[in-house]
């Protein structure tokens, strides 16, 4: 039972992590319409900038992360204006741009880092013991920062009016245009914002996985399923998709190994899909 429920809380963590990835990756799906292949970029980013920060640096580790955060978001915010805005309105030319800014970046990360993971540890080491329950400390800190970046995100979109205007631009941009709400300020800003949180999982999360040129690999693949399941454009169905695929991720992993339970991640995936193919609470698209 012990055993359980540390993996129970693991799967939480990893959840809160995938949500921060999936809340970029919606935002800018919903907001620009863009599907965002650089987005393991910025996460791979964000984990340099903070080992550059404290390895190269000296400086502390809270101080790394506001670093990675502010230095993806600016860079995020760079790409959209300068590149991205210029065929925002031509799908099959983002995917280009994206996927091509994405490997620009991993081999500038490759050219200025090498190949080889750097030893970037997590400031905080140990196990939080209650019973037969262990938790790693480290763990405990990311599951906290990311619920309280979720909550943030949250709060901005649902609760100010920035917030309110990014939604009546995902709703319809032709209306919130003829309404006054400037695309060329609320784009910039939604793309920062996404890449921001992508920085801040890296930053967060590859003193405890891996650090490596190449890591957004998968946290490409694991943003994109998660947005699918919950529902492309949807901020709460990514949020609870996000949540799913930690916790079945960790059970399977633990309880059927690493190959099977990436497998039953997927068929459980696509059995969702079957069912409902918006995802699960994403918009019906209705056909003439």
């Amino acid at each position: 039972m012990e055993g359980f429920i540390a993996t129970g809380l693991i799967g939480i963590s990893l959840g809160s992590q995938y949500t921060l990835l999936a809340l970029g990756f919606t935002l800018i799906f919903g907001i620009l319409g863009v599907v965002n292949f650089a987005h393991g970029g910025f996460y791979v980013m964000g984990g340099y900038v903070a080992y550059y920060c404290t390895a190269m640096l000296g400086l502390s580790y809270p101080v790394a992360l506001l670093i990675a955060v502010g230095s993806t978001a600016a860079l995020g915010w760079l790409f959209e204006t300068l590149i991205l805005e210029r065929v925002i309105e031509d799908h099959q030319a983002t995917l280009m741009v994206t996927m091509g800014f994405y490997l620009v970046m991993a081999t500038a990360i490759l050219m200025i880092f090498g190949a080889e993971s750097p030893e970037f540890s997590f400031p905080i080491a140990g196990v939080w013991r209650a019973g037969g329950v262990y938790f790693p400390y480290a763990n405990m800190v990311v599951l906290g920062v990311c619920l309280a970046a979720i909550v943030l995100v949250y709060w901005l979109v649902y609760r100010t009016n920035l917030g309110r205007a990014m939604r009546a631009m995902a709703e319809d941009r032709a209306v919130a245009s003829a309404l006054g709400m400037r695309t060329k300020v609320l784009f910039p800003f939604a793309f920062a914002l996404a890449t921001g949180l992508a920085g801040l999982t890296g930053a967060l999360v590859t003193p405890i996985l891996a650090l490596a040129p190449h890591v957004g690999d998968p946290v490409l693949a694991f943003s994109f399923l998660t947005v699918i399941l919950g529902g492309l454009g949807s901020v709460t169905g990514a949020t609870v998709a996000a949540f799913i695929v930690g916790l079945v991720e960790a059970y399977a992993a633990v309880y059927l190994g690493g190959s099977k339970g990436a497998l039953t991640l997927f068929v459980l995936v696509l059995i969702i899909l079957v069912i409902r193919p918006q995802g699960l609470l994403g918009k019906e698209v209705r056909r003439a």
